[in-house]
């Protein structure tokens, strides 16, 4: 049945999480593939509404076995307060395993995130501090600590004493700050480790057992294309890749096993977090379309900071999709845009005087403006419609607007943040 990736097409907070929620009734499988818990996904359903950070957006149905892949950084605190909120508030226990060789968010890369935001002042990267920068940095230059790492103590505190080496010298002279003592968090990852060991796998076979027995999968991302190290908003991006061709990277699964790629793109913009936003708008008109957003306004579900508010983005939703290898398209929250009679839409960039319809690298979006285009507004509720025939023809033409601007087939609209407010065309 091959491999459905569910990936943003902005700077993140799309909607993603509602998506899958729906697409997970079907699925044996849903993977988190990268990133930790600096994001979050909000889902409503039966039992209730729900921020989740770490876990897949796949634990609310039962017949699912919800992965914490390879690629994931593992805030382990994290992980047990999430899953123990779940079985308090009456979800029944789901079926989770994460893989023994995904590593672990240590104490310190909060700590790391916290102070470097500190030093950077008015130059900062508007980070969550959940640690995500440190952690991969630690990851990349080979000093991580794996989950498997933490069942063998003496082997542990080795590996420990050899990441917090340098850490302790940044501590002393540029921070300012005490030191870390490695027995202390050595006692602690070993106990933290007896608590997930019950859900710890091999979860890249698991997987390929799976595609070999033809399961429905849906691979997860976290954040959007514009937040890619690689491709967005750098360096005001995330510290792993969003996009759904690192799927089968994080998740330790054959490349050729993806075959349906759904982008999530708003029907409008929101961004969290610094870095160029050309569609942008202030004051009261983004305040307006901030407090009718999302699910109960547009703040960020890990941060709870107002978002940026800001038009619908031709040029960078045109992007986005592009570089995820997008199949169809799920446009979100189109029904907040019922309160207004006319609906701006940036079109087109202008950079010194020259028309840009193709999404620049960083230093030249910095210096981007908008051209916005204005398209009749439906001026009503929608969030009752199910059917793509019933909407009213304004919203058709705005949908169809989006569509050809961008060049791929819109096939999924949501009307609302219940699971079953959704179109599909």
């Amino acid at each position: 049945m091959g491999i459905t990736a569910i990936v943003g097409g902005n700077w993140g907070d799309e909607g993603k999480g509602k998506i899958t929620d729906l697409l997970a009734k079907q699925a044996d499988y849903v993977v988190r593939f990268q990133g930790g818990n600096n994001a979050g996904h909000t889902i409503i359903n039966e039992y209730g509404k729900f921020q989740l950070h770490l876990l897949p957006s796949g634990v609310f149905n039962q017949d699912t076995i919800n992965v914490l892949a390879t690629g994931v950084a593992v805030n382990i605190e994290a992980f047990l307060k999430e899953y123990n909120e779940l079985l308090s508030r009456g979800v029944p226990k789901p079926n989770i395993i994460i893989s023994d060789r995904a590593q672990v968010v240590l104490p310190h890369h909060l700590l790391f995130d916290k102070y470097e935001e500190e030093r950077l002042g008015n130059e900062k990267f508007g980070s969550t501090q959940s640690g995500i920068a440190p952690f991969y940095t630690d990851k990349y230059n080979k000093i991580g600590i794996q989950v498997i790492d933490l069942f063998e103590k003496e082997s542990l505190l080795k590996k420990i004493e050899r990441n917090i080496e340098k850490k302790n010298v940044l501590l002393k002279h540029l921070y300012k700050k005490p030191l870390l003592d490695a027995n202390e968090i050595c006692d602690y990852l070993f106990e933290l480790g007896k608590n997930i060991e019950p859900f710890i796998s091999d979860t890249s076979k698991e997987l390929t057992d799976a595609i070999a027995n033809k399961k429905k999968i849906l691979m997860e991302g976290q954040l959007g294309a514009l937040k890619d190290p690689d491709h967005g908003i750098y360096p005001m991006t995330t510290s792993s890749s969003p996009l759904a061709c690192f799927a089968p990277v994080g998740a330790g699964v054959p490349a050729s096993s993806i075959s349906e790629v759904v982008t999530v793109v708003k029907a409008y913009s929101s961004s969290v977090g610094a870095g160029p936003f050309v569609s942008e708008i202030f004051g009261s008109e983004a305040e307006e379309l901030r407090k009718l957003g999302g699910d109960n306004g547009e703040y960020g579900a890990t941060t709870g900071r107002p978002r940026r508010m800001g038009w619908f983005d031709v040029v960078a939703t045109k992007y986005g999709c592009r570089i995820q290898g997008t199949t169809g398209v799920a446009l979100s929250l189109l029904d907040v845009l019922g309160y207004l009679k006319e609906i701006p839409v940036c079109a087109a960039y202008e950079v010194n005087g020259t028309t840009v319809h193709d999404f620049p690298p960083t230093q030249v979006l910095e210096q981007a403006k908008p051209v916005i285009e204005y398209l009749p507004g439906w001026n009503t509720d929608i969030s009752h419609i199910r059917n793509y025939n019933a909407l009213p023809q304004e919203a058709k033409n705005y949908i169809n607007y989006i569509e050809e601007k961008i060049g791929f087939p819109i096939k999924y609209i949501s009307v609302g943040p219940e699971r079953d407010a959704i179109i599909f065309r």
